[in-house]
C-alpha cells in the first residue's frame, strides 16, 4: 500500500512539474484545533501549533506539497460503573508529528489577489509521543499503543494577497492511529496558517 501510495506521488510530482507554468516556494506557521475521535471515551480538543514550508507548482491548476512540524493532541473522559457508581477516569495524549500533504488545487482571481480551494492526502510521522492515562483509564479501556504513522484526507481553501498566503483546512483522518484493534482513534483538527512566498 505504501508503495502504491509513494508512486503516484511521485508520479503526480513530475507530471505537474512537467506541466507547470510556475513554481513557488514558500514557508508557513498557524495553530491547530485538534480532536482525536475514539468510540470508548468523550473527548476535548485541544490547542496545537504547526511550522514548515510549501511548494506550488502550477497556474490555475497547481499541485502543493507541504512538509511542516505539527502537534495534536487530546483528552479523554471516560465514565465506568463500578458497583453502581460512575467512575470518571481521565487521559492525555499529545503527538509530535511531521506531516507531509500533497494537495491538488484551484486558484481564481489576479496575480495580486486569488482564491484557492485545494484537497489531497496527508501522511503523519510521529515524531515524539506523550501520554498520561490513569490505571482506572488503563483498566477501562485497554486502547493498546499508538503507531509511528497515520493517513488522513485535507481539504479547504485560502487567499492569497501578494507574497502573504492564508489557508483554513480540515483533516479527517482515515486510518487507526490505535494499535488497538478494540478501540478505533481518527485524529481530526482545523488548521489555520499563515504562510509567506520567499519565491
Amino acid at each position: 500500500m505504501k508503495k502504491i501510495i509513494f508512486s503516484v506521488v511521485f508520479l503526480t510530482l513530475g507530471w505537474a512539474t512537467s506541466q507547470a507554468q510556475s513554481f513557488n516556494l514558500g514557508v508557513k506557521a498557524g495553530v491547530n484545533l485538534a480532536k482525536i475521535n475514539a468510540d470508548f471515551a468523550k473527548e476535548e480538543n485541544r490547542l496545537g501549533y504547526q511550522i514548515g514550508a510549501w511548494a506550488r507548482i502550477g497556474n490555475s491548476v497547481y499541485l502543493q506539497p507541504e512538509a511542516y512540524i505539527g502537534s495534536k493532541g487530546n483528552k479523554f473522559i471516560s465514565i465506568t460503573q463500578d458497583n453502581g457508581n460512575e467512575v470518571s477516569a481521565e487521559g492525555k495524549v499529545k503527538f509530535t508529528t511531521l506531516d507531509i500533504p500533497l494537495l491538488l488545487g484551484t486558484k481564481f482571481g489576479s496575480k495580486n489577489l486569488n482564491f484557492r480551494v485545494m484537497a489531497g492526502p496527508v501522511l503523519s510521522l510521529v515524531l515524539d509521543e506523550n501520554t498520561t492515562f490513569s490505571s482506572a483509564f488503563n483498566q477501562a479501556t485497554d486502547f493498546g499503543d499508538y503507531k509511528n504513522q497515520a493517513f488522513g484526507i485535507q481539504a479547504g481553501a485560502g487567499v492569497d494577497v501578494g507574497s502573504i498566503s492564508v489557508d483554513l483546512r480540515y483533516e479527517a483522518g482515515v486510518s487507526n492511529i490505535s494499535k488497538s484493534e478494540k478501540y478505533k482513534q481518527t485524529p481530526n483538527l482545523f488548521q489555520l496558517s499563515l504562510g509567506f512566498k520567499i519565491l
